[in-house]
């Protein structure tokens, strides 16, 4: 069984005084068959007081208030955890029972969240699309496997070119975007065949080089097989969501399973950096070290530029290389 350590700092730096500064943070990993805490540690500035509760998903959510002005908020997240694999669904037993199965689930609680689409304006053109994928032949597990290809091959993986603010109307017309926007579009494919799909944000903890999403927070796919139960898909990677893959949160969209969000009153600007360090040596360690200020990623909150302008610039700026 895999042992991680792995640390999330997030720094919010204002270019005046802030104060009144209230938060929710998302940072406690799962705990479930497949994957315990051995222990957290939670550093935040100033040391404030963090109420926890669990929402309708299952997610443990904390709350604190900074009130004091202040002009740096850092969260430090250092957590331990083991993972154990999965095995994968079987891929031809009973395949058209299954489907039948979901077809069920249309009005059971909590599938019901799990089965919502979001209208966007190229819906049309994804529910084509996933016509031609699926074939009636295959089961519900291997229509997910073949979805999760579908976006893998058909959008770039660009940063920068997208927020957490960007719509699927943007994502759909870029083809392009990150892992949470990889993760929006698989999900509205397995829902359109009745597939419940749910969001889920955590860490990539591998030491094989090339996997996207390494060094910051991760978002992938988790879908709902019959006799089964839920089945993580990383289009980001290609690849099933299993041992190296560290779950903090599950919900409908990104909005459920933001690791960090909060209001303050003050300035409009500020920087938001993000940077996670994973230690998958298999071996617990007690080491000290920081995470440098080179691999966080960096993003200034008052850009009045959409995700179609950015990409353009970018795609301009690589063409004058």
């Amino acid at each position: 069984m895999p042992e991680f350590e792995i640390q999330h700092i997030t720094r919010y730096t204002y270019d005046r005084p802030v104060r009144d500064s209230a938060n929710q943070i998302i940072l406690f990993p799962i705990r479930d068959l497949y994957q315990d805490v051995l222990k957290q540690e939670l550093t935040i500035t100033a040391n404030p007081h963090v109420d926890t509760y669990i929402d309708y998903y299952g997610n443990e959510v904390g709350s604190f208030t900074y009130s004091e002005p202040h002009m740096v908020l850092t969260i430090n997240s250092r957590i331990w955890v083991v993972t154990k694999h999965r095995e994968l669904p079987l891929t031809d037993i009973f395949p058209a029972q299954q489907w039948e199965d979901l077809k069920r689930l249309r009005y059971v609680v909590p599938y019901i969240d799990f089965l919502r689409q979001e209208y966007f304006e190229g819906i049309d053109e994804l529910r084509a699309v996933v016509i031609q994928e699926k074939t009636q032949l295959e089961s519900p597990y291997q229509a997910a496997l073949h979805f999760c290809q579908y976006v893998y091959d058909s959008f770039e993986y660009i940063k920068g070119v997208t927020t957490v603010e960007t719509k699927l109307d943007e994502i759909w017309k870029l083809k392009a975007g990150v892992c949470q926007d990889f993760a929006h579009i698989l999900m509205e494919m397995l829902r359109m065949v009745q597939i419940p799909a749910r969001y889920v944000s955590g860490y990539i903890c591998t030491s094989r080089g090339g996997m996207r999403g390494q060094g910051a927070t991760h978002a992938w796919t988790e879908a709902y097989i019959p006799d089964y139960g839920w089945l993580g898909i990383d289009p980001t990677n290609n690849c099933i969501a299993n041992e190296t893959h560290v779950r903090l949160a599950v919900g409908r969209n990104f909005l459920d399973c933001s690791p960090v969000k909060g209001v303050y009153k003050g300035s409009s600007k500020h920087k938001l950096e993000v940077a996670v360090s994973v230690d998958d040596e298999n071996v617990l360690t007690n080491s000290d070290h920081q995470i440098a200020e080179a691999h966080a990623t960096s993003m200034v909150s008052d850009s009045p530029k959409n995700s179609y302008q950015r990409y353009m610039e970018m795609m301009q700026q690589q063409q004058q290389q």
